[in-house]
């Protein structure tokens, strides 16, 4: 899910049932580019335990701004509605389900 406001972050982030896992990049980032598909395989291999979300920092700022990400891609795990989680870098999705695991028990 392409998040494209502050507004819709914040709902979703708080409201979910679902741990939510957050990448947060930008188009212009090569490494945010290989984390794509990367980051897909792992959103259909926890397919209704966890939400994933993506956050252009071009497009909404703010949110970058909000949650001090300093580099790209990052990726923040949220769980109701508190950060639990980041990790900075590109990671294969093996390294991003480990990153879920160590603080969630997402299968």
């Amino acid at each position: 899910m392409e998040v494209k406001s502050d507004l819709v972050f914040d709902a979703l982030v708080s409201h979910s049932a679902l741990p939510v896992l957050v990448d947060f990049w930008a188009p212009w980032c090569g490494p945010c580019k290989m984390v794509a598909p990367e980051v897909r395989k792992v959103a259909n291999e926890t397919a209704g335990h966890l939400l994933i979300a993506k956050v252009n920092t071009e497009e909404v700022p703010s949110l970058a701004r909000q949650f001090r990400v300093t580099a790209i891609p990052t990726m923040a795990l949220f769980k109701n509605g508190i950060e639990v989680a980041r990790q900075a870098g590109a990671m294969p999705a093996p390294a991003i389900r480990k990153f879920i695991e160590q603080d969630l028990a997402v299968r």
